[in-house]
């Protein structure tokens, strides 16, 4: 087909063509992300000292500005994600954002090369003004847009290369993550060696070429692409419902769903593929009442399929909310436990592990994990519970939160170990490898849930939502490092009123006259009452794959990407919408298209 042919609502184009998608179209994928890691998540994790070593900012000041830096990267992933479904292409979202992002990368190296281009030291936490502020917040904001909006339209481009139930789209989640943590493993030891030993700028410079590397890659893999055409906006079909909704809202619902509005396979704009009908959130049915009185159009009545849209967005929103707090954790991992690692024995031998390479060890259990979990668990669970991906989405998000939980708490007792030890004897610190247990269990944790989110809110997101979907788990790791950085604002503040030293538990830059293990475990109780709050919303949640289990028993196609109604339910009962003789007929060949 050619580009630009008008296909079905939001569908993959040449996904018929021999040599397109599935793995090899991935892998191009694969190679762009983790050399995008490489620099990226090595700067994440070093970028604490180097706005203390050469920003100045304080110990609270620095660990903000990076969890503020990380959420909004993850929040920005929503405009790639919605650019991408409505206005662009992923692949080309992706190389608007990408251009973006090697601009950053640019104005940071530059930044961090060139002295006069950095602050003074100062008694203030902050000593950043006038054009040298403007550079380094600029750069950090460019950043933030380029990376976010790569995310949003990344890993829906690659799940696209493979039908939707197609058992190999949660193998392809697994691999996207393991390519991601095999450059950031790369990432936080050589580059995180060079930028503390060669010069932060070598570091940004590396992270830079990278980049623009796997740009390079990620170009090459055109040809093999099925590439996705834009539909209408997601939040324009999500605000014609609520607003339909509310202007009906007296209306009285009929006994019958199938007296809802829903376009006529005959119709000529009947090709979106069609969600039945669910009683959850009824309240949204009354936007697919039709008119008495007056034609039907987009902001008087909505179909049933738009509704459904709806509600799945309104059923997924407990879950997004009930990951946040894990993400929580994870920015203190990449923040307070840097620190950490600064003040401990970091000799292996007569070689010295620079504080940010720490975070290498859960990237390599992940790396040696991930195969593992892919090739003998996930057969050996699929064995048991019939389920493709071994366990549900879900219960691989809940494992995951169960292990973050263990995790702060474990990170709690170390730093009681550390503090102790440095006020004993400056000296003679613990050793760094103390770290390594609280670091490999959430590595674990993220494993599972990280990838869990991803294909969750890929696969149960409407078809034309998809990559605005998956943007939902970097909205939850948003949210995550937002909150990070109120909490250390929040209790700072409480407990210096409160506390007999007038100090709060994490001020200043002296770790050893701070609370921070009070600090661990307040996140591991607060994570505890979370997962108590994630049980109950992930045992309400309904799965969409299941009712499209149901309704397509009967269907010739094995492997549609959405649910196909019955005839009793996809035609509505109203006299103008009544289906022909010919219409099963008709249906047969809508199923088969799709």
């Amino acid at each position: 087909m050619e580009e630009g042919t008008k296909l079905e609502y939001n569908s993959v184009r040449s996904c018929k063509i021999k040599g397109k998608g599935g793995f090899r179209a991935s892998s191009f994928i694969y190679g762009f992300v983790g050399l995008d890691n490489i620099g990226f998540v090595a700067n994440m994790v070093s970028m604490v000292l180097y706005l203390s070593f050469k920003m100045h900012f304080d110990l609270s000041g620095s660990a903000n500005t990076v969890t503020n830096l990380l959420g909004s990267t993850y929040l920005l992933s929503i405009i790639g994600g919605f650019i991408s479904d409505t206005y662009l292409s992923r692949f080309h979202t992706i190389l608007i954002f990408g251009t973006v992002e090697i601009i950053a990368w640019t104005l940071m190296t530059i930044q961090a090369r060139y002295s006069s281009l950095q602050p003074q030291v100062c008694d203030k936490s902050n000593c950043l003004e006038g054009g040298i502020a403007l550079l380094f917040y600029g750069s950090l904001c460019l950043l933030a847009l380029g990376t976010g909006g790569v995310r949003g339209a990344l890993p829906a481009l690659g799940a696209d290369q493979f039908e939707h139930k197609d058992p190999k789209l949660g193998r392809y989640f697994n691999w996207l993550l393991l390519s991601s943590v095999s450059g950031s493993a790369i990432g936080v030891t050589i580059i995180v060696w060079v930028s503390t030993n060669k010069g932060w700028w070598m570091g940004f410079l590396i992270s830079l070429v990278g980049t623009f590397l796997g740009f390079v890659i990620f170009l090459f893999g055109k040809p093999f692409y099925r590439l996705q055409l834009p539909a209408q906006s997601p939040l324009t079909r999500i605000l014609q419902v609520i607003s339909v909704a509310i202007r009906n809202r007296k209306v009285q619902l009929p006994d019958n769903p199938d007296q809802l509005y829903e376009i006529n396979e005959k119709q000529p704009d009947s090709s979106e593929p069609k969600i039945a009908h669910t009683d959850q959130f009824r309240c949204l049915d009354k936007a697919a009442v039709v008119p008495k009185t007056m034609e039907p159009t987009a902001w008087r009545v909505c179909t049933v399929t738009k509704v459904e849209e709806v509600k799945i967005v309104t059923r997924m929103l407990p879950i997004i909310g009930s990951t946040i707090i894990m993400n929580t954790s994870l920015a203190q991992l990449q923040t307070f436990s840097v620190q950490q690692g600064y003040r401990m024995n970091r000799h292996f031998g007569s070689f010295e592990v620079p504080a940010p390479s720490v975070p290498v060890i859960p990237l390599l259990f992940m790396c040696v994990l991930i195969p593992i979990y892919d090739f003998l668990f996930v057969p050996f669970a699929r064995k048991i519970t019939n389920q493709p991906s071994g366990i549900t989405q879900l219960q691989r998000v809940g494992v995951g939160l169960v292990l973050s939980i263990i995790s702060m708490a474990i990170a709690a007792l170390v730093e009681v170990k550390r503090k102790n030890q440095s006020l004993k004897n400056p000296l003679e610190p613990i050793h760094v490898f103390w770290l390594s247990f609280q670091y490999a269990i959430f590595g674990i944790a993220d494993m599972f849930t990280l990838v869990g989110m991803l294909e969750f809110f890929y696969k149960e997101a409407p078809a034309g939502m998809r990559s605005l979907s998956t943007s939902f788990t970097w909205i939850s790791l948003s949210f995550g490092y937002f909150l990070s950085s109120a909490f250390v604002a929040i209790i700072n503040s409480v407990t210096k009123r409160v506390s007999p030293s007038k100090k709060g538990w994490l001020d200043g830059q002296d770790l050893d006259h701070n609370n921070l293990q009070l600090f661990y475990w307040f996140l591991a109780i607060l994570s505890c009452l979370n997962f108590i709050n994630y049980l109950y919303w992930a045992s309400w949640y309904k799965y969409k794959s299941s009712d499209d289990d149901n309704l397509n028993t009967n269907s010739k196609s094995g492997h549609d990407n959405n649910i196909v109604l019955p005839k009793s339910a996809s035609v509505s009962r109203v006299p103008f919408l009544k289906a022909n003789k010919n219409e099963g007929s008709s249906t047969q060949e809508t199923e088969e298209t799709n």
